[in-house]
């Protein structure tokens, strides 16, 4: 079953509601890097916040990048997202599995670490991207997404993120929400939202129950009448190419291309993004070279 997200809003105008099923999402990121089950749900929470950023925030051709720069073990998580729902991502260290938490869930905080920034670049194809960076409030992932939503988009928000790693390390769930108040909206209006929120199972229980995104947004709106606007497609998506790693090698000095020939008589690129690799002979890293000149 292929990935979705899918908005709403509610019908009085006072509330945007997203949520995505990013599984199978999330499951290709796990595979590509090898992660652990601390680096996997690190992971795989910044990929789901970064899509609910993007599809909320973006227009069609625009693309957000992600940093959680914080001072856990698992170093930099990287990801890159657009508005149609394409993300790819990776971490400085998929190899952290730490003892699981007071209450007896994945330490992601000990993870990521509790000090450091969250920043998200977004290229809006203006002359400079815009960047903005709010520091880690929690390392969970979750509200730190939600307080730079509150900080630097200016939209007060709720947003949860889960992933569900097997004992065999494999991603039996990874899911999201994003719920942004709308002018209009009164405290007593957002106290029903709380409420709701505080009773909710974790949301991916829920995706391991089977429930549908309309479903999980029914429980989170409890008593809010809601109105679907879209239901759009997810997945892991890289644009990587030989292509493009043979115009990044060009960018190396004559000096470094021909230590690559008289050394390794070739060269190997691997994409942080997707771990690809690529081939580089000593014919082509040749042809690069008299390229250039």
């Amino acid at each position: 079953m292929t990935d979705n997200l899918t908005k709403a809003v509610s019908k009085d105008g006072k509330f945007r509601v997203y949520v995505v099923n990013a599984t199978q999402t999330v499951s290709e990121a796990q595979k590509r890097h090898d992660t652990w089950s601390n680096s996997t749900a690190a992971l795989g929470r910044t990929m789901v916040g970064s899509v609910l950023i993007a599809t909320s925030t973006l227009k069609e051709d625009e693309v957000l990048t992600t940093r959680m720069l914080g001072n856990g073990p698992a170093g930099a998580i990287v990801v890159d997202a657009n508005a149609s729902g394409d993300l790819k991502g990776y971490i400085q260290n998929p190899h952290v599995s730490l003892p699981l938490n007071k209450d007896g869930h994945i330490d992601v905080a000990g993870a990521v670490g509790t000090n450091g920034t969250l920043s998200i670049t977004k290229d809006m194809h203006l002359k400079e991207p815009f960047t903005g960076q709010v520091p880690i409030v929690s390392g969970e992932i979750g509200s730190d997404f939600a307080y730079y939503m509150a900080k630097s988009e200016q939209i007060p928000s709720a947003v949860g993120v889960s992933v569900f790693v097997q004992p065999n390390e494999t991603v039996g769930a990874a899911g999201g929400f994003l719920i942004q108040t709308l002018p209009g909206a009164g405290d007593e209006d957002i106290d029903k939202i709380e409420n709701n929120l505080k009773i909710i199972p974790n949301l991916s229980t829920l995706l391991n129950e089977g429930l549908s995104n309309i479903e999980v947004m029914n429980k989170l709106m409890n008593g809010i009448e809601l109105k679907v606007l879209e239901n759009m497609p997810v997945q892991f998506k890289c644009d990587c190419s030989k292509d493009k790693f043979s115009k990044s090698l060009a960018t190396l000095s004559d000096k470094e291309l021909q230590s690559m020939i008289d050394e390794n008589h070739g060269a190997e690129a691997v994409c942080k993004f997707c771990n690809n690799k690529y081939q580089f002979n000593e014919e082509e890293l040749k042809n690069i070279i008299s390229e250039k000149k």
